[in-house]
């Protein structure tokens, strides 16, 4: 073992040579392990063991410097504090944190310059990969990219890239359907920015199911947020408020469903009597409104876990599949915020 001194105090410090006297394995099966190369199983649990035991600490600037690695993934997204943004990053910091990889996030507040500086900034920190939750980034900006990147949550055309989703068109379908089947005719729709894929897909899958019913769209019944509290709010009172208002609302994200109850509540509306509501993400929320709240919930856990994994394998020169487009399905879960009015 190594002793130094800092400010008075010995520390002593494991060295690998100390793992091979602890577990008889040699040199290089331990600096295998170490940088992140596959040994036998048995092997593995010796070391493990012998790591936890000598308390033995990798110095990942000297790792860097030797394998070209950095054992960093970064994670560029619009908003971290974002109900769903930071589920997703959970799922891919827990899946990067069992492979031995850290996590450098970034978030770029829905700002074009800043979402370009900050890819700039994981670029030049010479992280191994990135995940993106892209929202102005264009492919011409994705092209600098050099090492592994996955696309998360949003589409972007002319990439060669792999990309995790939710079927946004299908889930909105299934929520306005079931609108529909409930005999709802005037159903309002409450989207995000038309230029975001999420919000694009969304629309469509409300205009899809409109067209199979052969009912007619009105145009006054569409409104486009901005994916946050506010709008959802103003654009709950603007539907209530036109001359002929719908007997239902369909919120397309989370932020903005929250808005909706709010203005819901402070006009005292009774749900599901004067109004029904399906909702976007957040079980928990969807729990403690009264009456329950009808939601379209993601596979959150899922899409940051696939993220993860997706360029985990990459990483590892596996480019089986490439590139991957994986479109993961949601979950209408009805409760008592819809009413039959047939």
């Amino acid at each position: 073992m190594k002793r130094f001194i800092l400010e008075g105090v010995v520390i002593i410090s494991s060295t690998i040579k100390d793992i091979a006297k602890y577990t008889g394995l040699s040199l290089g099966t331990i600096s295998k392990y170490i940088n992140g190369g596959t040994v036998k199983e048995k092997n593995r649990k010796l070391l493990e063991d012998a790591i936890t035991q000598l308390d033995f600490k990798v110095n990942e600037l000297a790792r860097g410097l030797k394998t070209s690695k950095s054992m960093t993934i970064g994670v560029l997204i619009p908003e971290i504090n974002n109900v769903f943004s930071m589920n997703i990053i959970s799922n891919i910091e827990n899946t990067l944190l069992q492979n031995g990889y850290s996590t450098i996030i970034c978030d770029f507040r829905n700002d074009a310059q800043l979402e370009n500086e900050k890819l700039n900034f994981l670029i030049n920190k010479m992280v191994d990969g990135i995940i993106i939750m892209p929202l102005h980034i264009t492919s011409e900006d994705l092209s600098r990219i050099k090492i592994p990147f996955v696309l998360v949550d949003r589409a972007i055309n002319n990439v060669g890239c792999d990309t995790v989703l939710v079927d946004n068109l299908g889930a909105s379908y299934n929520a306005v359907e079931h609108l529909i089947n409930c005999g709802h005719k005037r159903i309002g729709i409450i989207c995000g920015n038309k230029k975001i894929y999420t919000a694009s897909e969304r629309l469509k899958g409300y205009i899809s199911a409109f067209d199979d019913y052969k009912l007619t769209i009105d145009q006054d019944l569409i409104k486009y947020g901005s994916y946050d509290l506010q709008s959802g709010y103003d654009l709950l009172i603007e539907l209530i408020n036109i001359n002929n208002p719908p007997t239902a609302v369909f919120v397309t994200n989370y932020e903005m469903t929250l808005g909706c109850i709010i203005a819901i509540n402070e006009k005292g509306i009774k749900i599901p009597d004067e109004l029904s509501i399906i909702g976007f993400d957040n079980l928990e929320m969807a729990r403690i409104v009264n009456p329950p709240l009808s939601i379209v919930a993601q596979p959150t856990e899922e899409i940051g876990k696939m993220a993860a994994e997706i360029i985990l394998k990459r990483l590892k020169g596996d480019m089986q599949d490439f590139p991957q487009l994986i479109k993961l399905k949601t979950d209408l879960k009805i409760k008592k915020s819809v009413k039959r009015v047939l």
